[in-house]
């Protein structure tokens, strides 16, 4: 049975120079009307746990979390994914550093402005933030790497740095820990507490 897991899949093999018709027949039959692009699967991780926490099937309300494998991607995927292709509304999150792409390729590909939001450095630093450092420490404790990140701490290139940037580098330091805390941290979030670039994505669609 189709779902929006085969859609991604197929959206994701077109732009690696595949055939198109699996994607356009997937979009019609899933009624799919939007496409959140973002970098990678971590922030895919957040926005999906986000949707959970709020009562939202974002698939079943036609929306794709589409994970690009890197910023740079992003006007590909708009091409393929915005009135030149399938049609589809498109936003998503990306750094401050990342803005020039995604504002470049939604003002190449689109006719209406489409609306993206930026994070400060990077999600995950928005979230380090938003929880407070002692806050996402004790997380990291509670899900067993504590003595890996004081391992990481002891580092010297970790010195200098401040508690924050140390904590995001070390979410990046094994494959599949962004991912895992990209969750765990939005799960630990307050309502109140929900970084401003991730809420306002939600409230937009």
């Amino acid at each position: 049975m189709a779902d929006m897991g085969s859609f991604r899949e197929a959206v994701t093999a077109w732009a690696a120079g595949g055939p198109g018709d699996p994607a356009r027949e997937l979009a019609a039959r899933l009624s799919v009307r939007a496409a959140v692009l973002l970098e990678g699967p971590s922030d895919a991780a957040a926005v999906d746990a986000l949707a959970d926490r709020r009562g939202r099937d974002l698939a079943a309300e036609g929306v794709c979390v589409l994970p690009m494998g890197g910023a740079m991607s992003v006007g590909r995927y708009a091409r393929l994914l915005g009135p030149s292709g399938l049609g589809l509304r498109l936003t998503g999150l990306c750094d401050e550093r990342e803005r020039p792409y995604y504002a470049r390729a939604l003002e190449q590909t689109t006719a209406a402005p489409q609306e993206f939001f930026v994070c400060a450095a990077d999600l995950e630093d928005e979230l380090i933030r938003a929880l407070g450092v002692t806050r996402v420490t004790e997380l990291v404790r509670a899900e067993g790497d504590v003595r890996a990140l004081r391992t990481f701490l002891r580092q010297p290139a970790q010195r200098g740095r401040t508690s924050e940037q140390q904590l995001r580098r070390f979410f990046g330091t094994k494959k599949g820990r962004k991912i895992h805390y990209g969750r765990v941290l939005v799960e630990a979030l307050d309502p109140d507490q929900v970084p401003a670039p991730l809420d306002d994505l939600f409230t937009s669609l």
